[in-house]
């Protein structure tokens, strides 16, 4: 335990007995700002939407184990992108409303300051691998389409049909409950018909601090093929900063686009904001972003947005609009280095029941 200092004693230090004893040397090309960056004290961590604790579970292994945090990530939310009963990303994930695939995942690799994404990538299984080959082995950052995944083809990947028979079972449901004035006849009434949204975010941390991000999703069922929500985009859909912390977000997408949600959350926890703050504070800046066509007549939100955070020491937080979704209240998922567990998200408001 470090004994504690009074004010006096510590103003008392020279100033080169304070830089040694609190603060590390202030890397060329870092931001200024009111937090203390720790060195060798974290506590190995990860933070994910609550899709299951097997993603969480194998990053946590992994970097325990000595590997790097961003391919620890990606091996995390691999096990969802190839999991067909998952269907909000890779395999199984719900279409576009021609009935396409279209996949979209980003990631930023703290240590080398480096991020990958592809946006609209079909036949792929596993976009996070894709988005990190685009780190890796390119000079730029984006890759959309069928640029995509010629890309990923070149690196051994294999074009695959990526609807399962559930997936499409859900599209043809859909379809046939568009419109009562167009070909499709309606289904039943007794068929809950939704529109859904999903994807998976994870964020990491190892004992030396170094910090890896990745967010992946088949984004919005039945979207207008094209569409790229925010998950490809660095510093909404996912972003980390080494010094400071890594953050992400699922949800309604576009409004997280306009406020940057994941680099706003890193901003908040780089002012001094624990990580659940920094994601309650970047929610406000949403609503305040928000316009009326989005809101319910007593301002509430009609959409949902969850944004999960990590910072350099291990200290994690997740915070949602709402309380609870329609199967329950809104969790995440995390391991903190001695078991995984679903934990209840902060929020803004309670969802009428």
């Amino acid at each position: 335990m470090i004994d504690p200092v009074s004010r006096r004693a510590f103003l008392g230090m020279t100033g080169a007995a304070v830089g040694a004893a609190v603060l590390p040397p202030v890397k060329q090309g870092s931001l200024g700002g009111p937090a203390i960056h720790l060195r060798g004290v974290a506590r190995p961590t990860a933070i994910s939407s609550a899709n299951s604790l097997a993603p969480v579970t194998q990053a946590l292994e992994l970097v325990q184990a000595g590997v790097d945090t961003l391919d620890a990530a990606v091996e995390g939310v691999k096990i969802q992108e190839l999991d067909p009963e998952d269907t909000s990303v890779g395999y199984g994930g719900l279409p576009n409303e021609h009935g396409v695939v279209q996949l979209d995942a980003s990631c930023v690799h703290g240590p080398s300051r480096r991020a990958g994404a592809v946006g609209a990538l079909e036949g792929i299984k596993t976009p996070s691998e894709v988005a990190k080959l685009v780190l890796k082995y390119t000079d730029h950052i984006m890759l959309v389409g069928e640029g995509a995944k010629q890309f990923a083809l070149s690196y051994g990947f294999k074009e695959e049909d990526l609807m399962t028979q559930a997936s499409r079972e859900d599209w043809l449901r859909w379809r046939a409950n568009r419109g009562p004035k167009d070909d499709w006849l309606d289904v039943p009434d007794d068929e809950n018909m939704v529109r859904p949204t999903g994807t998976i975010n994870l964020n990491v941390v190892n004992a030396a601090g170094d910090l890896s991000s990745v967010t992946t999703t088949s984004g919005l069922a039945w979207k207008i093929p094209g569409r790229v929500g925010d998950s490809p985009i660095i510093g909404a859909g996912q972003y980390t900063d080494n010094d400071i912390g890594g953050a992400g977000s699922t949800g309604r997408g576009e409004s997280n686009i306009m406020v940057c949600g994941a680099f706003l959350t890193v901003e908040h926890m780089r002012r001094g904001m624990a990580p659940t703050d920094a994601c309650l504070e970047t929610l406000r800046r949403v609503m305040q972003m928000t316009p009326p066509r989005l809101l319910h007549p007593d301002g509430t939100p009609r959409f949902d947005l969850s944004f999960y955070a990590v910072n350099k020491a291990g200290e994690f937080g997740a915070g949602s609009l709402y309380d609870r979704t329609r199967w329950g209240p809104r969790r995440y998922a995390v391991h903190d280095g001695r078991e995984a567990s679903f934990q209840d998200a902060a929020y803004l408001y309670e969802r009428a029941v």
